[in-house]
C-alpha cells in the first residue's frame, strides 16, 4: 500500500481491510520503565508505551485497558466515550480489556488505590484518560506529518485517521510504527479538545457491555466454568463470633456426588461435583454451632449503644462560628434524633468465588472492586508472592461496595487449601444476606436554633455509628473522626453561620460494616433535608421558598432546587391523600434536587407516584447513563426507605432472604423524569447520588400528605395510619 492515498481512490471499508495486513500496534502507558508496563506490551510488536491504557494495533483497532469494574454504571461506556473523544476514534472501534492489579498503573487518583468506588470512576479518570488519547493522537498525526513532510499543525485527526490539508489521509493502523518511534510528549504538554469541540462526550451513547448483558455472552464470576472444576456449598455460622460445634461428616459423604467435607473456625463446605449435590451434602451434615459471645445480642441492644454514645463528645468534623453561643440567642429551637438501621447489599449475583490453588500459585476467577487489595490479602493469606496470586476480574452483577470486601475470596481460598484442583464457591442467598458486611446503623442527634426571621442560627450535628474508614483505610482515620461517616452532614448546601458538627465511633458487637452505595451521604442527606422541611414549617414558609432563602452562596444548589421544582409543577393541585415532597443535596461533586409525589392510603401504605430530578455534575459524559443511574440508584434508595433493615436476634440476621428483607417491585416502581443542568463545571460523581436524595423526598412528601414527621427508617406504615 502506499504511504499516502487519495481521499478519492480508496473507500474506508478498502482502507481498513488494507490496514489490517500489518501486525503489531501501539501501545501507551505512562512513561513507566519497562518492569511497570503491562504482561502485552512485551508482545505487541513494535510497540511504545507512554501509558498504561491504550493499546493501537495495526488494523487501527483501539484497545482501552479498563482500570475501572464495570457492575451495572455504565462505566465501561464512559470511560471509553473519554478516550474516543480526545483520540478521535468511533466509539463503536474501542475494545475493552480488563486491567491486571497494578496500583502503579491503574490507581484511582481520588482513592490512590485500584479501586472502583465513592462514585469516582469518571472524576479520576477524567483528566488521565483524555491526557492519553490525546498524547496518542498528538502522536499518529506527527507521524503522518513526518511521512508527508509537513507540519503536524496542518494535520488532524478524525475517526481514526489523520488527515492533510490536501486530499491525503492515513488510517491509525497504518501510523503506529511511526508513531511508536517519535518522543512522547509529556501528558500535560499536549493540548485538550475544548468542551465546545466534543463530539461523543455530552451526547447519548449505547452501553458498549449491553449487547452482551442481553445476548448471554456476558460472564460474570458466577459463571466461570473449566475443566475438573469442583462446586462448594458453604454454611458460616449463624451467629456473629460464633464457631462449628459438629458436623456429619458421614451423612454428608454419603450424598451421590459429594467429594469432601471442609470444616474452618466458623464455616463448612461440602465440595461435590455439582452445586445440587453440595447443597444436599450441606444439607445432610446436620451442622451444629456454638453461637459465641454475641448469643444474646439483639437490635434494641445496638441501639441502647449508640443513644449512650451520642450523648458523648466526639471528634469535630466541622466548627464554624459559635454554634453554642447562638443557640442559647436562638428565638427558637429544635432538639431531634434520628435512627437508621443496618443495611445489607444484597446484589443480584450472590458471593462466589473460583480458586485453583497450586503449590506456587493462586488463580482467582470473581468480581471484585478492588483487585490489588484483594490480590495482595490473598498472597498474605496463602503466603504467596504477590505476583504469584492471579486474578480473572468478571463483570459484577451488582457491587453497591460489597465487593470492595475480600472476606468471600479469603474464605474461598480457605476451602480451596483443602481441595485438589480448581473449586466453585457459590454462597446461597440466605449465607448472602445473613452474612453481608453491612451499611452501619446511626443515632444522630440535633440542635438547631432560628432568629427572629426563621432561619438557622445555630446547627449542631452529632452523628454516633461503626466507622467503615477505620477498618477499611487506617490512615485515613484521622484523630478519630470518619470522613464518610460525616459526608452530607459537615458541609449541607445552605448558609449556616454557626456549625458543629461531631462524629463519635461506636462499633457494634461483633457485625462487621461496610461501605453501602454512598453510607454516610445517604443517612446525612435524609436527615439534614428532613429537618430542614421541619424548620420551613415551624416558620410556615413553603419547602421550596425557604430553601431557596437559604441558597444565596450557592448557586448551582440553587439551579437544580429551582429546576425540580418547576418541572415537578411545584404548587400546583394534587388528588386528595397526594402531597409533594422536596430535596436537595451537595454530593461527589455535584449537585441534585428530587421532588417526589406520594400518596398515602388510609391504611397507611405509602405508594410513589413520580420522581422529578434535576442534577448539575459536571462536564456529562454520557446523559444516558445519568438518567439510568437516576432510575437505578432511586428506585435502591427508595427499597431501603421503604423496606430495608437488618435486624438482630439472638446473636443472628433474622432476615434471610427477598421475601423479608425485599426489594421494591416493579408494579410500585413511580415515573422518574431526569432533568440534566449544562455545565462547564469538571464531572462529578454520580453513582451513589441518587440513592441519597429519595428518601427524604418522600418522607417530606409524607409530612405534607399527613403532618407526620419521619426520624426513623425504613417508613412504618403503622405510623401513618388515619
Amino acid at each position: 500500500m502506499s504511504k499516502s492515498t487519495s481521499i478519492s481512490s480508496l473507500d474506508r471499508r478498502h482502507l481498513l481491510k488494507g490496514a489490517a495486513t500489518f501486525g503489531g500496534g501501539l501501545v501507551l502507558s505512562l512513561a513507566l520503565p519497562p518492569v511497570m508496563r503491562p504482561a502485552w506490551a512485551a508482545t505487541a510488536g513494535q510497540s511504545f508505551a507512554p501509558n498504561a491504557f491504550i493499546h493501537i494495533d495495526h488494523t487501527g483497532a483501539v484497545t482501552l485497558v479498563m482500570p475501572m469494574v464495570e457492575m451495572g454504571q455504565g462505566v465501561y461506556t464512559a470511560l471509553s466515550m473519554i478516550i474516543a473523544e480526545e483520540l478521535e476514534v468511533d466509539l463503536g472501534k474501542v475494545r475493552l480489556e480488563h486491567a491486571p492489579p497494578n496500583d502503579a498503573l491503574y490507581a484511582n487518583a481520588i482513592l490512590h488505590i485500584q479501586t472502583t468506588g465513592l462514585s469516582s470512576s469518571v472524576r479520576a479518570f477524567w483528566t488521565p484518560l483524555r491526557q492519553a488519547g490525546a498524547v496518542a493522537r498528538t502522536l499518529l498525526i506527527a507521524a503522518a506529518a513526518k511521512r508527508w513532510g509537513v507540519a503536524s499543525e496542518t494535520c488532524r485527526a478524525d475517526r481514526g485517521t489523520v488527515y492533510d490539508a490536501g486530499s491525503r489521509y492515513l488510517p491509525y493502523g497504518e501510523l503506529v510504527e511511526a508513531a511508536s518511534a517519535l518522543p512522547i510528549p509529556k501528558p500535560d504538554e499536549v493540548a485538550l479538545k475544548q468542551p465546545k469541540d466534543f463530539i461523543l462526550i455530552g451526547m447519548p451513547a449505547k452501553r458498549l457491555d449491553s449487547p452482551d448483558k442481553v445476548n448471554g455472552k456476558a460472564e460474570f464470576g458466577i459463571d466461570v466454568k473449566m475443566s475438573g472444576l469442583k462446586f462448594a456449598a458453604i454454611a458460616i455460622s449463624p451467629a456473629f463470633g460464633g464457631k462449628v460445634k459438629s458436623v456429619n461428616e458421614a451423612a454428608s459423604l454419603a450424598v451421590k456426588g459429594v467429594r469432601q467435607v471442609v470444616r474452618i473456625d466458623n464455616a463448612v463446605a461440602v465440595i461435590a461435583d455439582h452445586t445440587w449435590a453440595a447443597k444436599k451434602g450441606l444439607q445432610a451434615a446436620q451442622i451444629q454451632w456454638d453461637s459465641g459471645p454475641n448469643a444474646t445480642l439483639t437490635t434494641d441492644d445496638i441501639f441502647r449503644q449508640l443513644e449512650e454514645g451520642s450523648n458523648q463528645s466526639g471528634a469535630v468534623a466541622r466548627n464554624q462560628g459559635d454554634a453554642d453561643g447562638a443557640l442559647a440567642k436562638a428565638t427558637q429551637r429544635f432538639d431531634v434524633t434520628y435512627r437508621l438501621p443496618f443495611l445489607a447489599h444484597a446484589a443480584m449475583e450472590p458471593m462466589n468465588c473460583t480458586v485453583h490453588l497450586r503449590k506456587d500459585s493462586c488463580e482467582l476467577w470473581l468480581g471484585t472492586q478492588a483487585p490489588t487489595l484483594t490480590q495482595g490479602l490473598v498472597a498474605e493469606l496463602t503466603g504467596l508472592p504477590k505476583d504469584a496470586v492471579k486474578l480473572h476480574n468478571h463483570l459484577l452483577g451488582g457491587g453497591f461496595g460489597r465487593r470492595l470486601e475480600a472476606d468471600g475470596t479469603l474464605l474461598a481460598v480457605k476451602i480451596a487449601q483443602h481441595v485438589n484442583g480448581p473449586v466453585k464457591i457459590i454462597w446461597s442467598r440466605e449465607e448472602d444476606i445473613q452474612h453481608d458486611m453491612y451499611r452501619p446503623a446511626y443515632y444522630d442527634r440535633l440542635s438547631v436554633g432560628l432568629d427572629e426571621t426563621g432561619k438557622p442560627l445555630a446547627w449542631i450535628h452529632r452523628v454516633a455509628g461503626s466507622s467503615v474508614v477505620a477498618r477499611y483505610v487506617p490512615p485515613l482515620f484521622q484523630n478519630g473522626l470518619d470522613f464518610d461517616a460525616v459526608e452530607g452532614a459537615a458541609s449541607p448546601p445552605y448558609d449556616l453561620p454557626n456549625i458543629h458538627v461531631e462524629y463519635v465511633r461506636v462499633e457494634p458487637p461483633g457485625i462487621p460494616t461496610a461501605f453501602w452505595r454512598g453510607v454516610g451521604v445517604v443517612k446525612n442527606v435524609f436527615i439534614v433535608e428532613s429537618l430542614i422541611d421541619d424548620l420551613a414549617a415551624a416558620v410556615k414558609q413553603d419547602p421550596v421558598s425557604y430553601r431557596r432563602s437559604l441558597l444565596g452562596q450557592n448557586p448551582r444548589a440553587l439551579g437544580v432546587l429551582n429546576l425540580a421544582a418547576e418541572r415537578s409543577g411545584w404548587g400546583q393541585p394534587l388528588p386528595a391523600g397526594c402531597a409533594r415532597g422536596i430535596a436537595l443535596q451537595s454530593a461527589f461533586g455535584g449537585f441534585m434536587s428530587l421532588v417526589a409525589e406520594v400518596e398515602v392510603t388510609p391504611n397507611g401504605m405509602v405508594k410513589v407516584h413520580r420522581l422529578v430530578c434535576a442534577v448539575d455534575c459536571g462536564i456529562v459524559v454520557n446523559p444516558d447513563t445519568i438518567a439510568a443511574q437516576v432510575e437505578g440508584g432511586t428506585m435502591f434508595g427508595l427499597t431501603a426507605a421503604l423496606y430495608g433493615a437488618i435486624t438482630v436476634k439472638n446473636g443472628r440476621v433474622e432476615q434471610s432472604n427477598f421475601n423479608d428483607y425485599r426489594p421494591i417491585r416493579m408494579y410500585e416502581a413511580p415515573r422518574i423524569e431526569t432533568y440534566i443542568v449544562k455545565s462547564a463545571e469538571a464531572p462529578g460523581g454520580f453513582g451513589e447520588a441518587p440513592c441519597a436524595i429519595v428518601a427524604p423526598a418522600v418522607t417530606n412528601a409524607i409530612f405534607a400528605a399527613t403532618g407526620k414527621r419521619i426520624r426513623t427508617l425504613p417508613i412504618d406504615p403503622l405510623l401513618l395510619k388515619s
